[in-house]
């Protein structure tokens, strides 16, 4: 246990000069540096190249080999960038200069819902800038409460967790966190979710890209259970330029309207699985496809039925 704590905290601080070094540079120098170090990690690492392309030739079976290791090329500097910015973002970023680095094209419809004494529940996926997403939301002056995994080494993760607290975003842990959700929603709080991880055999399994793909119930429950309005949102960097976001809102849903037609687990989470897809569709260099989406099977064939009638849908 002892060796443990030290190699941590030897990470820890490793990181930590790590980004002291991006620090002390510019942005551009940030982005020139990503794109040399995307290179290196795809051409010469090969991190995770295997599962990358194995992914892109899910979602995007109609390009050629050459076109999907051009987009896996891409995020690896979108990722690299997304570690700068964060690096940069406490120092750069405040209420007295987020116009210079965030918009949200959506802002009386997203106003509506943060001001109103209801919950709301906010999904995003591994899409763009997910850490800057809170993080400028509460910068905006919405707080929320992030479910997030604690990452292992706890040094880092308290780190981390201060960087996202900065603002007002409140982390909550993945396991065990049952009865501060609900809290938090009986209140009317915020609750940011990211959407589109793999949860296993026994979870909901909707069409993503044409494919099967095991996703949380939990997500859908919170909304379903709590009658919350619930918006897609994504942050994505505008034209490439480094921390520059648009705050998207891709769709919205309320639960005690009219028109509300998303009334089971599968419905909704389908619904928002598509809206994240579409948003992929639109910059896939901003995805993270180096994480395993797709796993395994539906356990039964109705469950393939069902996946197959919402896609016809």
């Amino acid at each position: 246990m002892q060796v443990k704590h030290v190699a941590d905290y030897s990470v820890y601080l490793l990181v930590r000069v790590l980004l002291c070094f991006v620090q002390s540079l510019s942005l551009e120098t940030c982005q020139r540096m990503s794109t040399s170090l995307g290179w290196f990690c795809w051409h010469v690492l090969k991190v995770r190249r295997k599962v990358t392309r194995e992914n892109l030739a899910i979602a995007f079976p109609d390009k050629s080999p050459e076109q999907r290791d051009a987009i896996a090329r891409a995020m690896w500097d979108h990722l690299l960038l997304m570690v700068m910015e964060i690096a940069h973002a406490p120092r750069k970023v405040k209420r007295t200069t987020w116009k210079q680095h965030s918009s949200i094209p959506s802002m009386k419809e997203t106003l509506v819902h943060q001001i109103s004494e209801r919950p709301t529940v906010i999904i995003s996926g591994h899409l763009g800038n997910f850490e800057m997403g809170g993080y400028l939301l509460a910068l905006h002056g919405f707080p929320t409460h992030t479910v997030a995994r604690p990452l292992d080494n706890v040094y880092l993760d308290r780190f981390v967790n201060k960087f996202r607290g900065s603002t007002g975003q409140y982390m909550l842990p993945k396991q065990g966190s049952g009865e501060q959700i609900t809290e938090v929603l009986d209140n009317g709080g915020t609750l940011a979710l990211l959407g589109d991880q793999h949860t296993g055999r026994g979870a909901c399994w909707v069409d993503f890209f044409g494919k099967p793909a095991s996703t949380h119930k939990a997500v859908s429950v919170f909304t379903l259970g709590s009658l919350a309005p619930t918006v897609v949102s994504v942050a994505m960097r505008r034209n490439g330029r480094p921390l520059v976001f648009d705050m998207v809102v891709a769709d919205i849903v309320d639960p005690v309207a009219d028109d509300f037609q998303l009334g089971t687990i599968p419905l909704l989470t389908q619904w928002y699985t598509r809206h994240l897809e579409d948003q992929i569709r639109q910059s896939p260099e901003q995805y993270w496809w180096v994480h395993r989406r797709w796993k395994g099977q539906p356990r039964s064939r109705k469950q393939l039925r069902e996946a197959k009638r919402l896609r016809a849908a």
